[in-house]
């Protein structure tokens, strides 16, 4: 990837304050790109924004339920007041919610999909709707998962939401191609976050069932996210790339 190939780049991210959507702006950042991320936790997003800053990126902190469509048009329009326009958005936003699908509550599936179905496609639209009147064209991606493409016990509703992101990814490259706008998405497998970094059995059972011998860095997912909505990757659009060590390819459960 051309090195600064964001330089100069206007960015909005969702769920950033921690784990992956932080790296992903981190990233960003370093390569002179202007950032707004968003986290629900007021505190935690502040403090991501602040420890960007001190690396020298330019980071704006939005906290906020990036399943609320009020609040995402307030982010594209805070990114819009700030900086003037918008190139890329990442709808990074998501909430896992483990159940047995014969006891899973009406609550919980609404939850799981008004963040991760809801936020994607509302900030999808709002965003592509700016790029639309910038006329300059723009990337959008979207966070699907594994679970999307392989079962995986007791997250039907949650892998049902992260296959129709991927589903939303190629069905709208018909309506933004026209704007020069792509679309794309990331499937990450298991990940070693905050999340996770203190939970050896996670590690442990993760590096037996990968076929590479270990999960994900955040550094890993981050990396492809960038490539997605680089110049280097122009005509690529409507897809969605698995990253996770070849677990889909074997998918033995955890």
């Amino acid at each position: 990837m051309i090195e600064k190939a964001f330089n100069g780049q206007v960015v909005a991210i969702t769920g950033a304050g921690q784990g992956i959507g932080y790296e992903i702006a981190r990233q960003f950042c370093h390569q002179g790109a202007n950032t707004i991320i968003n986290d629900i936790d007021d505190q935690l997003v502040k403090q991501a924004a602040q420890k960007i800053e001190r690396e020298g990126g330019s980071c704006v902190p939005m906290a906020g339920d990036a399943g609320d469509i009020s609040f995402v048009y307030k982010m594209v329009e805070e990114a819009v007041r700030r900086f003037g326009f918008l190139n890329i958005a990442i709808a990074n936003a998501g909430i896992t919610i483990f159940g047995d699908f014969f006891s899973y509550s009406a609550e919980a599936l609404q939850k799981v999909m008004s963040v991760n179905l809801g936020g994607s496609f509302f900030l999808a639209q709002v965003a592509a709707k700016q790029m639309k009147i910038q006329k300059d064209g723009g990337s959008i991606l979207l966070m699907s998962s594994v679970t999307g493409h392989q079962a995986h016990k007791n997250l039907a509703a949650y892998g049902m939401t992260k296959a129709g992101i991927a589903m939303l990814a190629k069905t709208l490259v018909v309506e933004l191609s026209p704007y020069n706008i792509s679309i794309n998405a990331i499937a990450p497998g298991a990940t070693v976050t905050e999340r996770t970094t203190g939970d050896q059995q996670f590690i442990e059972t993760w590096s037996q069932i990968t076929p590479m011998g270990h999960p994900a860095s955040v550094e890993d997912i981050a990396n492809a996210a960038l490539f997605l909505v680089s110049p280097s990757s122009r005509h690529i659009t409507g897809q969605t790339l698995v990253i996770d060590g070849g677990w889909t390819s074997v998918s033995p459960q955890p």
